[in-house]
């Protein structure tokens, strides 16, 4: 009798716990669901902080090539009217310096000098003579819109019309292969405010990310360096873009120190389509709002 009453007990303590467990289950799921969100939310913010101190680091790069003299250049040719400029621009006084006296330092970019940096290779990349403007859509299907552009028409700090100063000046000095291999690099590099590459320089970024390979080409510098030090570039004029895009390289495996610069600069990654994609793909990111550089002067 005993051993049936101690069954019976052990049944119904079974059906009890079973019976709890179905009404607590849910409970527990969520409980448990919250848990593994809140590790993921917080794994990912780990990720993200790693990966902004590596693409946009607070001291920002330094490049490979100097501003030189190209600063009074650019003003005594009328490319850059100084007064608009300095209105337009916020200046440091060592940027003042590089624009009227010029300097032997290295270009650098940061958060802080990002629209100085573009500003100021813009109007070099728009005066620079350049195989993109003459065998390139400027100078073939739009050569005779060529002031339509963000690029051109967008360029309010000149003397005058922009457009007269378009493809004008030898200020990089540039052999017949170096003009070719500009244009063969520029067929690469995309930028994510639009669909095209610095071929087709429509936009400031794309006219400012020419005048640096053209400042890059004409120190001799390998191709592979050459893409590394414009993604910097992109990076810092493209923040919230080349942040998702590491984001996506490193959930994937390969570290952004590793990635192949010309591959993130293509299409695929860098065009406004391409960067677009990948945003999907990643998802918002914690924290952070999205952004893009700004195609005005």
């Amino acid at each position: 009798m005993k051993q049936k009453i101690l069954i019976l007990a052990a049944f119904l303590g079974v059906g009890i716990a079973g019976l709890l467990l179905g009404v607590y289950m849910p409970k527990f799921q969520d409980s448990f669901k919250k848990i593994a969100e809140e590790k993921k939310l917080e794994e990912e913010k780990v990720r993200m902080e790693r990966l902004t101190a590596q693409v946009l680091p607070k001291d920002g790069f330094e490049l490979s090539v100097s501003w030189g003299d190209l600063g009074p250049k650019l003003v005594k040719a009328g490319v850059i009217d100084q007064k608009k400029f300095e209105d337009a621009v916020q200046m440091t006084d060592e940027q003042k310096k590089i624009l009227t006296e010029g300097s032997d330092e290295k270009i650098k970019i940061n958060s802080q000098n990002s629209q100085f940096v573009v500003d100021f290779l813009w109007a070099l990349g728009l005066a620079q003579k350049s195989i993109v403007y003459d065998e390139g859509p400027l100078g073939k299907e739009y050569k005779n819109n060529q002031g339509g552009f963000a690029s051109t028409g967008g360029w309010s700090l000149a003397k005058g019309d922009a457009v007269k100063y378009l493809n004008k000046f030898d200020l990089i000095p540039l052999t017949p292969e170096q003009h070719k291999l500009v244009g063969e690099i520029a067929k690469n590099v995309y930028r994510p405010c639009c669909g095209n590459s610095t071929w087709f320089p429509d936009c400031n970024h794309g006219m400012a990310a020419l005048a640096a390979i053209e400042l890059m080409v004409s120190a001799g510098m390998p191709e592979e360096q050459i893409y590394k030090e414009v993604l910097k570039l992109n990076s810092f004029w493209f923040p919230d873009s080349y942040l998702t895009t590491a984001i996506y390289f490193d959930r994937n495996g390969t570290l952004w120190d590793k990635v192949n610069a010309k591959e993130v600069l293509g299409q695929k990654y860098s065009s406004g389509q391409g960067a677009a994609d990948i945003a999907k793909k990643v998802g918002p990111l914690p924290g952070r709002e999205t952004g893009g550089g700004s195609c005005g002067a």
